[in-house]
């Protein structure tokens, strides 16, 4: 029997890639026959620069919030917030521009606002301040022992679980959940990290330093070509890469249905390129690429 089961992506950059996604989700919507209907995009995530609470690579995401806040109602899609910072204090918790942007966020009844988040003291803030949203434990908890993944995915405050992308094809451990905690469960497809790296919580206590605006020197990635930057090619390398094949052979038949696609700080070109692969049919690749940038006068030199 053919799997009706859809797989739910999460998608990056809700305030990076906010002009690329007032472009294509218009083509997502009015042209159905170009994307794949086993799969359907669930959220959009993402900070603003320079965001205290954030957790996400500084410096990047300069939409304006009531701009986002209207793409995102237009189209019906949660917006997710990053706020993983893992090194909150509670002098952080009244940081004015991200009390405003909640706000705002909660004033709406076309979608339901998520937070993907780290510290428990911002999670019970938010819980107690905005009782409407919903909320992502962060893959920057560094969880890699299935235990504790296990108890991650029991938490009730929780609506679903980022794991360490080195759980994505540990299915002889995947199998053993139940199905409220595999639908729960949500994993990072495209993660471009060394499945070795011993360095995963240095290197995101080191962005959640700089978010704060501690003075602080760069991490340093000591991966095999860790300084070679993302590459799409390499991510589907990895061991730990989800394939479209595979999201529709292996992991919805499983019961698990959603994937998150990551991308903030890289640049939209390449997120395209993700949106391409996971969502859009390959003899419509093309015709999404023409009706986003792609010309009769365009140079690439």
């Amino acid at each position: 029997m053919e799997n009706k089961t859809k797989a739910y992506f999460h998608l990056p950059g809700l305030f990076e890639f906010y002009d690329l996604y007032k472009v294509f989700l218009p083509l997502y919507r009015n042209h159905p026959e170009y994307f794949y209907d086993w799969c359907d995009i669930a959220s959009i995530y993402g900070s603003p620069a320079d965001c205290l609470w954030g957790g996400g690579r500084v410096g990047f995401g300069n939409a304006a919030a009531r701009d986002v806040f209207d793409l995102m109602n237009e189209y019906k899609i949660s917006p997710r917030f990053t706020f993983s910072n893992s090194l909150l204090e509670p002098q952080h918790l009244v940081d004015k521009k991200c009390n405003d942007l909640c706000q705002l966020f909660a004033n709406s009844t076309d979608f339901r606002t998520g937070i993907i988040i780290h510290s428990p003291l911002l999670l019970s803030y938010l819980k107690e301040k905005y009782p409407d949203f919903y909320y992502v434990s962060s893959t920057t908890k560094v969880i890699t022992d299935f235990s504790e993944l296990q108890t991650e995915l029991n938490n009730s405050d929780f609506s679903y679980v980022v794991p360490d992308f080195r759980f994505n094809n540990a299915f002889e451990k995947l199998d053993t959940l139940s199905q409220s905690q595999k639908s729960k469960t949500e994993f990072l497809c495209n993660e471009c990290c060394w499945t070795g790296c011993t360095q995963r919580t240095q290197c995101y206590e080191n962005v959640s330093r700089k978010n704060l605006g501690l003075t602080c020197p760069d991490h340093i990635c000591h991966a095999p070509n860790g300084n070679k930057g993302y590459h799409f090619s390499s991510a589907m390398e990895s061991p730990a890469f989800i394939s479209t094949r595979q999201i529709q052979e292996i992991y919805l038949p499983k019961g698990f249905t959603n994937f998150k696609i990551e991308g903030r700080s890289l640049g939209s070109a390449l997120v395209l390129e993700f949106l391409l692969y996971y969502l859009t049919k390959p003899q419509a690749q093309l015709k999404v690429r023409e009706e986003i940038y792609l010309d009769s006068t365009l140079d690439l030199f």
